[in-house]
């Protein structure tokens, strides 16, 4: 997009726009040629929104919906969806003291998950440092952003061991609560405690690894190809969801296969 560069500068000429970070797929170099821009706008408080507006409708042509910061729940702070020259562009709204203070949780081995809409399996703190890292910087007059994207690459050996050993205890545990659903044919309690045991361990390789994770598309795929995941992890963690059935016989033979699974990362991961 040609004039990416462009409204990125004009992006940080808003009052509280620190930076501005171009994030996803766009960023990675596995865009396809209908991707979205995401643009991570890096502020700190108090953000002009009254100035986005403007901008927003003058690179559209439209009046664009803005949000204030939180609009869109308490981990993708808000932003706007705007539509230039034919491409989408996302605004996200992205708190930079609060960037900040994840990455320090992070160097400290420490990691919240919150609920957030359009996250089915929570959005995992650790994210924002992830976001930045694997971001490509777009305007940052002041260079806090690329200070930051030098000390994120490196990946912080205590959240390394917070992840794995979160993933050791509660995998096993959530699957052994999974059972007394299975017992009562109960798929819907079934299916969620498989979704979070493959999550945790999904997190749990990608840390073994030193990747980041920034959210759950794609991550089963990815994770099946980590030096660390058993033979086939991909297909069988996807093939946990195909075959679950209803009746307590089928949901205690796919939970036998993810209690297979489980053990052999956690074993993996032990190494």
């Amino acid at each position: 997009m040609e004039r990416l560069a462009d409204i990125a500068d004009r992006l940080t000429a808003v009052g509280g726009v620190v930076g501005v970070c171009l994030g996803g797929s766009r960023a990675r170099g596995t865009h396809g040629p209908d991707s979205d821009y995401d643009l991570g706008l890096y502020y700190r408080p108090p953000l002009d929104t009254a100035a986005l507006r403007l901008l927003a409708a003058e690179l559209t042509g439209d009046t664009v919906e803005v949000t204030e910061p939180g609009g869109w729940g308490p981990w993708v702070d808000g932003g706007a969806w705007l539509t230039i020259d034919g491409h989408r562009v996302d605004w996200i709204y992205r708190n930079l003291d609060r960037v900040h203070h994840v990455w320090q949780q992070c160097r400290a081995g420490q990691f919240e998950i919150g609920a957030q809409p359009g996250h089915p399996l929570g959005v995992y703190s650790h994210s924002y440092a992830g976001e930045i890292a694997l971001g490509r910087i777009l305007s940052d007059p002041s260079g806090k952003l690329l200070a930051l994207q030098e000390q994120t690459r490196h990946y912080p050996p205590p959240l390394r061991t917070a992840l794995i050993d979160n993933a050791r205890w509660e995998a096993p545990f959530i699957l052994a609560n999974a059972r007394k659903g299975a017992a009562r044919g109960d798929a819907f309690y079934v299916a969620g405690c498989l979704f979070r045991a493959v999550g945790l361990l999904v997190h749990a390789l990608h840390a073994h690894a030193g990747c980041w994770v920034l959210n759950e598309k794609g991550v089963v795929q990815a994770a099946g190809g980590l030096a660390a995941a058993p033979a086939d992890f991909a297909g069988r963690a996807h093939g946990l969801f195909s075959g679950l059935g209803t009746s307590p016989d089928s949901l205690a033979a796919v939970l036998d296969a993810a209690d297979r699974l489980a053990a052999e990362v956690c074993h993996a991961l032990a190494r």
